[in-house]
């Protein structure tokens, strides 16, 4: 039998397993999250992955600031993770290698790689857009994590901020003036509502035609740009990939995050940088953890 991976998916809502084996990514399974407890979330995770059956290692991306090396949340949003060892107990549990990290981050990862799941892109920096803002790193084809496994927030970039006397004082986090306070689907929300478009409505009004809504995306995709100009600007990238429940928005986006970052960016930086929507879109997280488990198994055996 050749190598078969398992990628774990988990984020607020569901809970998506999928198995990589001979090149190949098939979903096997797709679950509503079990938020009751930290034990309880554990054991829907080792029951699903079980299910799926024999592997040479489990990648899973979870919405948290992970430590890579223990597997455990550091901090997490929306599921109860913070502080759960969650790579000790599954490996334990499963008796097979798992490893941990951001689910944008491995995101990132998957669109770095073709259907055929070899690498394309040398550098890529990955937006998601839904109800917050994250992101991820890719350089040389493999994950970026920084010194603490911390890199890729690039929804906590200022960029906006009245800076006239000097650094303002700090808000909670989100920061006022931080992409995910402006550019995340909260955000749409608001600037629907000065619209008077209701909430979780904009991007279908946009897309069947309604210019209020086509309007308010046109808002939130500016500002992403912003946001992706100041990434370009550091990292030069292949690829910035925009993904997230509101890419489903498509080019009413799209076009107007290119057209912003276009004016932001540095002359001569980023010349060869294709901004483009997420091509595995909903399915990169649980690819991108399959291939995370690939990657870090042949990195161990080396």
């Amino acid at each position: 039998m050749g190598e078969r991976y398992i990628g774990v998916d988990v984020g607020g809502t569901k809970v998506a397993v999928a198995v990589l084996e001979d090149g190949t990514v098939t979903e096997h399974d797709r679950q509503p999250t079990e938020l009751d407890s930290n034990e309880a979330l554990v054991e829907q995770l080792a029951t699903m992955i079980a299910a799926a059956g024999p592997a040479d290692a489990v990648g899973i991306g979870v919405p948290s600031i992970v430590d890579f090396a223990t597997g455990t949340a550091r901090s997490s949003v929306n599921i109860p993770l913070a502080g759960v060892p969650l790579r000790h107990l599954l490996t334990e549990r499963l008796d097979t290698p798992v490893y941990v990290d951001n689910d944008a981050t491995v995101a990132a990862l998957a669109e770095a790689f073709g259907d055929d799941n070899v690498a394309d892109v040398r550098h890529l920096v990955m937006f998601t857009v839904g109800t917050g803002v994250g992101g991820g790193i890719v350089i040389n084809g493999r994950i970026f994590r920084g010194a603490t496994g911390a890199a890729g927030e690039v929804g906590h970039q200022l960029v906006a901020g009245d800076l006239a006397d000097g650094a303002p004082p700090a808000t909670p986090f989100p920061q006022l003036g931080s992409l995910e306070r402006v550019a995340s689907g909260r955000a749409l929300d608001a600037i629907g509502r000065a619209r008077s478009l209701p909430d979780h409505t904009v991007v279908d009004a946009a897309r069947a035609g309604n210019l209020a809504a086509i309007d308010a995306l046109r808002v939130l995709g500016e500002r992403l740009g912003v946001g992706i100009a100041n990434a370009i600007n550091v990292f030069d990238p292949d690829v910035v990939a925009i993904g997230g429940g509101i890419s489903a928005a498509g080019d009413l986006l799209l076009e107007p995050a290119k057209a912003a970052a276009a004016r932001f960016v540095v002359p001569g930086s980023g010349t060869s940088t294709e901004i483009r929507l997420s091509r595995y879109g909903p399915d990169a997280g649980m690819r991108g953890a399959a291939l995370l488990a690939g990657q870090e198994l042949e990195e161990e055996q080396r």
